[in-house]
């Protein structure tokens, strides 16, 4: 039996109006995700293809950095290559050394009765330093020369006899016996004499001893004694320690590279200036001259140990002092000099970049040569009265144009400036006009 087909209902007045909203909110929506887009879209060309306003001394138009084609020039340092005198110098790190370091012994033994120098006392040669009780000294002395008065009263007697003996055995009245033995006892007497004026010699020394003088002139240290104590010959301590400050040494060492050089001016007669600078290289200490060099290169370093002599008369280097050594071979007259800074290295070896006439640059091959600490000489390729770029040269190649920064207008940067501020201005202008246009 067939069943009655479904009776369609009605909708009713509510269900109409929801289905209503629902399609006003999917249209809505989808308005609103276009408007999103094309937005997004606006800005995306804004940003890619708005102009920006140049920046002096950055990248140009066409033709790369401050093209010769247009664009904003490269603000660069410059100099102007020119002659002058520059001194061929090695430099290197020191040590002050004494000429002489003497530790004072004592060379007889007994009491110091006095020590006569103050600690860090400057001496001379001959100085007494301290004395030592010299009444056993003397007492030896005197025995000494005792013993030798007798031997030589003695001695005379037997040359008396000797003489006497002579006279008999030439006459024939006595044996040549008593002649030959009374000979030989003159002779043991001589010897006996010598031997005693030996000691006495010996004692004498000893006495003088007793004076501890100064071996040499310089600067005593710290005193290891005081008077009454015993000391002995030989003591390690001593009783004095004396430096030699004036004139003092600089060891120092230089590359064996320059060996020939520097053999080569000795070799020549020329007296090679010497010059001491304190650790930071901002006061010189004092000038001297080079000495000599060491007869071994150090293989661990390459480099040979060399002296130079100061006079030290300000007393301004000390024993064991490190400062900076600057020893000047030789100066190279009239060479064309320019900055360090200049000076740059590529592929195809050094280099500098020449500013022409018309504010362009040209890429110059040059072959440098001598070095100072702020210049350097160039043999070959550049001629004084060129100008030369030292600072910004990284921005640079050959043709490119330039400018100082005293030629740079006045007005760049604040132009750069402001026309960020009005592009900023602009976009904010444009983005609510845009969300308002979406909103309809």
């Amino acid at each position: 039996m067939d069943q009655p087909p479904p009776t369609a209902t009605a909708p009713t007045p509510g269900t109409e109006a929801a289905a209503a909203r629902h399609t006003r909110r999917r249209g809505l929506g989808s308005v609103i995700a276009l408007v999103a887009l094309a937005l997004l879209g606006a800005l995306a060309w804004h940003l890619t293809h708005s102009p920006k306003a140049p920046v002096a001394g950055t990248v140009g138009g066409p033709g790369g950095p401050g093209g010769a084609r247009g664009g904003v020039p490269s603000t660069v340092g410059i100099a102007v290559a020119r002659r002058a005198d520059i001194p061929v110098l090695i430099d290197a790190l020191g040590t002050v050394t004494p000429v002489a370091n003497v530790t004072v012994r004592p060379q007889v033994s007994g009491v110091l009765t006095q020590v006569l120098f103050k600690e860090g006392q400057r001496v001379k040669k001959g100085d007494v330093l301290a004395t030592i009780d010299a009444r056993p000294f003397e007492a030896t002395l005197a025995q000494a020369q005792g013993a030798r008065g007798r031997d030589q009263a003695q001695l005379e007697a037997a040359r008396v006899t000797l003489a006497r003996y002579q006279t008999l055995l030439a006459q024939d009245s006595i044996a040549r016996q008593d002649v030959d033995t009374q000979a030989a006892l003159v002779k043991q007497l001589e010897g006996t004499v010598a031997v005693d004026r030996a000691a006495e010699a010996t004692a004498r020394l000893n006495l003088g001893y007793a004076r501890i003088v100064a071996p040499l002139g310089g600067r005593v240290g710290l005193r290891p004694v005081d008077a009454g104590n015993y000391v002995a010959a030989g003591d390690a301590n001593g009783v004095a320690v004396i430096t030699q400050v004036a004139p003092i040494d600089v060891e120092f060492a230089i590359p064996q590279d320059r060996v020939p050089e520097v053999q080569e001016r000795q070799a020549a007669g020329a007296q090679l200036p010497v010059q001491a600078f304190d650790r930071t290289r901002t006061r010189q200490l004092d000038t001297g001259h080079f000495l000599t060099l060491d007869n071994l290169i150090d293989t661990t370093t390459g480099t040979v140990k060399a002296k130079a002599r100061f006079s030290n008369a300000a007393g301004n280097l000390f024993p064991n002092q490190f400062v900076n050594v600057q020893l000047l071979l030789r100066t190279v007259h009239g060479a064309v000099v320019v900055p360090v800074t200049a000076l740059r290295f590529g592929p195809n070896g050094a280099f500098v970049y020449v500013v022409k006439p018309d504010r362009t640059v040209a890429l110059r091959p040059v072959a440098p040569g001598e070095a100072s600490v702020d210049a350097v000489a160039i043999t070959t390729g550049l001629a004084a009265g060129e100008t030369v770029v030292t600072e910004g040269a990284d921005r640079l190649k050959d043709g490119a144009r330039v400018q100082t920064a005293a030629e740079r207008p006045a007005g760049a940067a604040s132009g750069a400036a402001s026309g960020a501020a009005s592009g900023a201005s602009a976009a904010k202008r444009r983005r609510p006009s845009a969300a308002a246009g979406g909103g309809g």
